[in-house]
């Protein structure tokens, strides 16, 4: 196994458009997901600790959380679908049932704030014996952004690569079956962490891998033509979604580019997100306009880290004070770009700051629904939104013509 698994891992490794290479490195929104997904079930445990937690999947912070992660790429697709509410069978059963509710949000407490995995484990260990139906594995893929070294994610293309790689048998839905496989998944990943990783992610997404046959084990000379059909299908629509990605990411620098070019033009200091700064559109990089270093602001180390990935933000000149954030959102969550700015509103004191969201054109709907969110108007704060059009048609006017910030207030719109 371990001269084949090494191949295995170098093939892997080596496909440019493998989940390796186009989610786990080098990938900025996989960062900011962290922090936004850990925000987010903070957010669900003080629903439930408050009693606002809904009696439906639909409109919860449980459902922005899942959103963040299903949007991280295909191999988190599908890790809302257990979440939902099935009426007919009354499962999840964390929505109707108080105790079992009070159980989950208890559970997410213990493991948010646990200091090694044991402490995770002995809780999936308690909460696996009040045997809450239709509550099961699923949860892993919460657990693995909250501790991605002692967790892995889990669905039934990963289960179904461990399979095949394994030549084990193991199901889908226990936690017990969940807790073996972690177990064989540690061991490994330990043994070639130097290799992939110590974030059982990387070895996650092998497995995904495998389990949708976009790793193929060996020659494939020997496939039916239906298998052959199959695959170069899966092939197609990985070059589709790396094309995609692509193109969204040339979209986000366009944006970002302009929101600095409009911020230095008015007068103020503006910087890029941390891991941004080096980036460039049209030729013309971050780093010339962009403050050197981040501006000395009094916020807690995690807050502030979380600031600092705010795709642009402006500053009052020679201050720290924010005179505006951005967060430029593609085909990400919208929901994590929120929290991000968030975030930032409810640690300044000044309270004067104004907080966009800038999204293409065919996602106005979704930035709608997000901002007209209870939970989001009764903030006390004002996020208004930006489209892509509207910023790219108008950039040069706005430097030309505007005096201050309240320049952004012609092309900006709210939600009604």
């Amino acid at each position: 196994m371990s001269e084949n698994l090494q191949s295995i891992i170098n093939q892997y490794k080596s496909d440019q458009e493998s989940v390796y290479n186009t989610w786990f490195i080098n990938n900025e929104e996989r960062l900011k997901a962290f922090r936004s997904i850990r925000r987010g079930v903070l957010q669900v445990i003080d629903d439930i600790k408050t009693k606002r937690f809904g009696n439906d999947f639909k409109g919860t912070s449980l459902e922005f959380v899942l959103s963040c992660i299903t949007e991280q790429k295909q191999v988190f697709e599908g890790a809302s679908h257990p979440f939902y509410w099935k009426p007919k069978l009354r499962i999840p059963d964390i929505y109707e049932n108080q105790e079992n509710k009070t159980a989950f949000g208890q559970f997410l407490e213990n493991c948010i704030y646990a200091k090694n995995e044991e402490q995770v484990i002995r809780e999936i260990e308690k909460l696996d014996a009040l045997k809450i139906k239709g509550l099961g594995p699923a949860v892993a893929s919460i657990l693995y952004f909250l501790h991605p070294t002692w967790i892995p994610p889990f669905n039934t293309a990963i289960i179904n690569g461990f399979n095949y790689l394994f030549k084990d048998k193991k199901k889908l839905g226990s936690w017990s079956e969940y807790l073996r496989i972690r177990e064989v998944i540690m061991d490994v990943n330990k043994k070639y962490c130097n290799e992939l990783s110590l974030d059982t992610g990387a070895f996650a997404g092998l497995l995904f891998e495998v389990g949708t046959q976009k790793l193929l084990l060996g020659k494939d000379e020997y496939l039916s033509e239906a298998e052959r059909n199959r695959l170069e299908k899966l092939i197609e629509k990985r070059h589709k979604e790396k094309r995609t990605e692509t193109a969204d990411e040339h979209l986000h620098n366009e944006m970002q580019y302009h929101l600095l070019k409009i911020g230095h033009a008015l007068g103020y200091d503006v910087i890029a997100a941390s891991n941004d700064r080096s980036k460039a559109w049209g030729g013309n990089k971050f780093s010339f306009i962009s403050l050197p270093d981040f501006p000395q602001i009094a916020l807690e180390k995690e807050v502030l880290n979380t600031v600092k990935l705010i795709d642009v933000l402006w500053f009052q000149k020679g201050t720290s004070k924010v005179i505006a954030a951005f967060e430029v959102e593609k085909s990400t969550s919208i929901y994590s770009g929120i929290l991000r700015l968030t975030d930032l509103s409810c640690s300044l004191s000044n309270k004067e700051e104004v907080l966009y969201l800038v999204v293409p054109d065919d996602r106005e709907k979704d930035v709608i629904m997000q901002l007209s969110r209870p939970s989001i108007r009764s903030g006390n704060m004002e996020m208004k939104y930006i489209c892509f059009s509207d910023l790219r048609q108008h950039c040069d006017a706005l430097c030309k013509f505007g005096d201050d910030h309240s320049i952004m207030q012609k092309i900006a719109r709210v939600a009604s």
